[in-house]
């Protein structure tokens, strides 16, 4: 679990909140269902409009991304790839089989399961390019929806500021209904700035992190892999890993 991603939001709405009261203002007026509603149907209906379904439903998965810790650190692939290693150039490269079954990495325990199925090893690069490739673009979509939500609901914010002040207008024969009237109608603009700053675009960037990070971790796994295949010395990989983990 990645507890950034937790604390982060309760930690800003708590702040904002304590803001609001200090300066004098009520925690319930700016609770507003129909502001709510306008901004997260109006957000949610935009973007629907601009991404295909498949996109819409790997999206809402990528939230697993943004709560979750780091499945494997940079370290730890990094000595059980040196343990490989060791036992492929004690061995051979087909005593890693009763090992590949414990990886506990999906990549390295793909990589590992061609090098043993005799595999050329240009060709297990080639395959776990592509799927790094495959799984790097993968998240930049979902980076790139969760950017549109935060540039879209501080519009459609707005939009319901503007709803709320045509009420307004439509009762200035009534004086007494035109001050609240007014501060409901920017509520709808509190939320679709706050929801975009505090949830959309940040989620977008963390996403945007880990998949980076998700991508050293294969670069490590190639590097390791194409290592053990060419029998090269566990020293010398272990220096080249070392690159990898600062």
């Amino acid at each position: 679990m990645d507890i950034t991603s937790f604390v982060g939001p309760i930690w800003g709405i708590t702040a904002i909140l304590v803001g609001l009261v200090l300066e004098g203002g009520h925690i319930s007026s700016i609770i507003q269902f129909t502001a709510f509603l306008i901004v997260l149907g109006g957000t949610s209906g935009s973007i629907m409009v601009a991404y295909p379904l498949r996109d819409l439903i790997g999206a809402v998965k990528s939230l697993g991304i943004f709560f979750k810790g780091q499945s494997v650190t940079p370290e730890d692939l990094k000595v059980e790839i040196l343990e490989l290693a060791n036992i492929a150039r004690a061995e051979s490269v087909l005593a890693l089989e009763k090992r590949q079954d414990s990886i506990e990495y999906p990549v390295l325990q793909i990589a590992i399961r061609l090098a043993v199925d005799g595999t050329e090893a240009h060709i297990v690069r080639e395959t776990l390019e592509t799927g790094q490739h495959i799984a790097h673009e993968e998240k930049e979509v979902y980076t790139h929806f969760w950017e549109d939500c935060g540039a879209i609901a501080p519009t459609i914010g707005i939009l319901g500021a503007v709803l709320g002040l045509i009420h307004v207008m439509e009762n200035l024969d009534k004086p007494e209904l035109i001050g609240p009237g007014i501060a409901i109608a920017f509520v709808a603009t509190l939320y679709g700035v706050g929801s975009a700053n505090i949830f959309f675009i940040p989620m977008a960037k963390k996403i945007k992190r880990k998949a980076g990070m998700e991508s050293l971790l294969h670069d490590m796994v190639i590097t390791g892999t194409e290592g053990i295949m060419t029998g090269i010395n566990p020293k010398v990989l272990e220096e080249k890993l070392n690159m990898y983990t600062g």
